[in-house]
Order: structure tokens, then sequence, then C-alpha cells
């Protein structure tokens, strides 16, 4: 009989270091390991408003899955569009368009979310995400480039609307896209003479009543502080009715000139779990809290895609999709993993969450580390040595660190890659979230794949 086969499907933050931990914990002879991963890095998301704002190098925060020699796990590049649970096959589809059948004896969903949309008149056409380190790299060029034409028009409209920026959402991503980049434009413009620099404008909006709750009342009140001493216009209890090419109207009524709509109102788990016709809270499959799915043989899911139940708040909590919970998620499905294959008993996933740290640019910040509540540059510190700390390599925290130095000491730089210059790219053309099958259709793929074989 060969060895057992453990397939693991994305590689974020639960992915990565649920193979890393296999690694460690099986001998060669005791499984197989593959991850599915379209790309062979693992993104450190929370710093993609950074790389958006040129502060870190898009290298830096992509940490590379083939750089150790050690690794044994067999990479299959591609994504992960279909899951047959009863014939124990996963549909890839690999990056050259092939369409292959991933047979597995175990398999881990880890495929990670995909920016939430909603049925918005031109929201999907117009805005654009902060999700993939493409889209990050992305709005940085398009920000840019918004002032270089702003600066050549002669039309004071245009000029208007190519200098208004709105991000939506008053999460973490958002409120930190929009300090960061609100920070590029601030500093940029002193290069650009013949912009009149009041005519920058940034809007942050959230139909929620206060910014970042998880926070508190007391530091939610300081990141609003900030935000808005730096002229960012914050506005709660507000969302976006349609999204036009050259404007955006608000639900009050408002209407807005503008070019630049960043929408980072939520995440919803990959389409891949709609595959499966496994139960799901909230669009999150359902699964124990050892992370294994009911019903379903050989099935385990964590992290972003997974309603992972959150034993240390209780009450019928489920973990917050957050790369803390995402890393330990990882490692404790990882030992259970390895307790199924020797025939010990899993172990429930517990951790209390450590707090929150928010890095809003320069010495700005606000952090909630193990409930102590921090502003300025204390809360810097905390922020980037949490983030630091948490990146999986050496030479992904020396590159940071080296780009933190580096701007602190020579400042921003304003280049423009020419990045899809002449292509305006959306939300749909970076998540690719019309590639998947549906249960049925995934069925009709593998009885067919079998037939012929």
């Amino acid at each position: 009989m060969g060895r057992p086969r453990i397939l693991v499907v994305g590689a974020g933050f639960a992915g990565v270091e649920c193979v890393r931990r296999l690694e460690r914990k099986l001998s060669v002879g005791e499984a197989e390991i593959a991850l599915v991963a379209p790309f062979s890095y693992q993104l450190y998301l929370p710093l993609l408003p950074q790389v958006a704002s040129g502060v870190l190098t898009p290298q830096s925060v992509a940490v590379s899955l083939r750089r150790s020699q050690k690794h044994r796990t067999r990479i299959i590049p591609g994504g992960a569009i279909g899951v047959d649970t009863k014939a124990k096959v996963c549909v890839v589809r690999k990056i050259t368009g092939e369409i292959v059948n991933e047979r597995y004896d175990q398999i881990v969903l880890s495929p990670g979310s995909i920016t939430r949309t909603f049925d918005i008149p031109g929201l999907t056409d117009n805005a654009r995400g902060m999700k993939t380190l493409a889209e990050a790299a992305y709005i940085r060029d398009h920000v840019i480039a918004q002032l270089d034409l702003a600066d050549a028009s002669q039309d004071e409209d245009e000029r208007i609307s190519r200098l208004q920026f709105v991000v939506v959402g008053g999460g973490y991503a958002g409120t930190e896209t929009a300090a960061c980049l609100q920070r590029l434009t601030t500093n940029a413009v002193r290069h650009y003479p013949h912009i009149d620099p009041k005519l920058i404008k940034w809007h942050l909006i959230d139909i929620a009543p206060k910014l970042m709750p998880e926070l508190g009342d007391k530091l939610g009140r300081s990141a609003l502080e900030i935000l808005r001493g730096r002229g960012i216009e914050v506005s709660l209890g507000v969302s976006i009715a349609e999204a036009g090419a050259d404007k955006v109207t608000f639900t009050d009524g408002r209407v807005l000139p503008c070019r630049t709509l960043i929408w980072t109102a939520g995440v919803a788990a990959s389409p891949l779990i709609a595959t499966l016709g496994a139960e799901t809270v909230r669009g999150r499959l359902a699964v124990t809290p050892e992370m294994t799915v009911p019903g379903l043989d050989g099935v385990f899911a964590l992290g972003d895609a997974a309603a992972v139940p959150d034993l240390a708040k209780g009450d019928g909590a489920v973990c917050p999709p957050t790369a803390q919970h995402s890393m330990r998620q990882g490692r404790k499905l990882a030992d259970n993993i390895v307790a199924s294959l020797r025939h010990q008993p899993l172990q429930p996933y517990v951790h209390k969450d450590l707090g929150l740290v928010v890095d809003l640019g320069g010495r700005d910040a606000v952090s909630k580390p193990l409930g102590i509540e921090l502003r300025g540059l204390s809360a810097q510190a905390v922020a980037r040595g949490y983030h630091w700390s948490a990146l999986r390599t050496n030479v992904a925290k020396t590159r940071v660190m080296t780009n933190w130095m580096i701007n602190a000491i020579a400042g921003d730089d304003f280049v423009r890659t020419g990045f899809q210059s002449q292509k305006p790219a959306t939300l749909r053309d970076f998540e690719y979230t019309d590639s998947y099958l549906t249960p049925e259709q995934v069925r009709e793929h593998t009885a067919s794949m079998n037939a012929r074989g």
C-alpha cells in the first residue's frame, strides 16, 4: 500500500503553517504532501497597504515557498476550482489553463477569502481591491498616475476628479490603506508645482457607526482623530449607491467626482467552499473544534474559509479571519493530521486573542496588545514589531526591516512603473472569482475522468 496523500489547498498563513509543521513532524515514509497554490509564495497580507504606498517592495512581503531545499512538499501551480469529497478528488486548474484531478487521502482546505462585494451598480467594473499583491502594486501606480495626469491636464473638472480618492471600508485594511496612501500623496504633491495641495482629498467611508469597533471606543476615536487631523474625510453610516468611471454616488445622496475607488468592505470565503455542497456558517465551511468537516471523510478546513469555533470566547463564537488565528490553526491542524495517521485522538483548537495593531504610516499607529491601549510611537513599535516577528523567514525579515529603515531615512519615492498602464484593472481582474465549478460540474468532471481512466 502506498503512502497516504495529504493535499493542502492554499498557501496563505494557515496552509503554509500546516505544511511546514507536517514536514517537521512526519517522516518521508509516513505521507506524501502536496500544496495547491497559484503563486509560489506566501503573501503577508497585513502589510499590503505599505506596498501600495511604496514603503515596502512587493518582494519583501512575498515569502518564497521554494527558497529552502529542505522542504519536500510538491507544489502544484494552480488554483483549486472544485472538490469531489466522495471520489476524494480535487479539481485543479493549472496556471497553463489545463484542468487536472488531484487525488487525496486527506485534504486541508485553506483557500482563504475574496473581497466581499454587493450588488451596487458599477462596483465590479470601477472599483479596485486590496487583497492581492498585484492589486497593491496596481493601486500604487494608479494613484501616482492620477497626480501625473492632473498635473498635465488643463481641464479643471478633470483635475478635481483625478485628485479625489475614495476608500470604502472602515476596518483595518481600509483604514490602513487610506492612511498610507494619503501620506504618499501628501508627500508627493510637493514635487508637482502645478497642483494645489488643497485639491487632493481622501475619503474613508463605512456603513458601520464606528471606525474599527474591535479596538474599543477610545482607540477607535484616536484613530479617527488621527485620520481627520491629516485631512481625511471620514464618513460613517454611509456606503456607495453607484460607482461610475469618473464619479461616485454615496447613499446619503452626495455625488463625488472621482477616478479612484478602493473597495475594502470586508471579505467572503473562497468560492471553492460552495463546490463541496457542505454546511456553512455565513458562507464559511462549518467545522468542529478539531477543524474536521462533519460527515466528510478526510476533509479538514481552517483559516478564512472555515468557521472554526472560538472556544476561548465561547457562546457559539467563531474565530475571526485574522493571520493570528490562521497561523495557529495551521499548526494545530497539522498536529491533528499527524495524530489521525498515527491513530491518536485529535485536539481542539483554543487560542485567546493577543490583541490588535493598526499601522497608520509614519509615526501614527494605534495598538491593543494583550488589552493594553497604545497610541503614537509606542503603538507603532508594537505594530511593526508584531508584523516583523510574524514573517516566516529571515530573508523576509531582513528585506522588510531594510525597507523601513530606507523609508525612514530617505522618505517616500514616487516612481510609477507603468504596471498595466494601458488597461484599467478592477476587482474582477485580480481574484478570478468566475473560475469555480458548481457541485454538479465537479461530479460530472470527476465521473468523466474516471470513465476515461
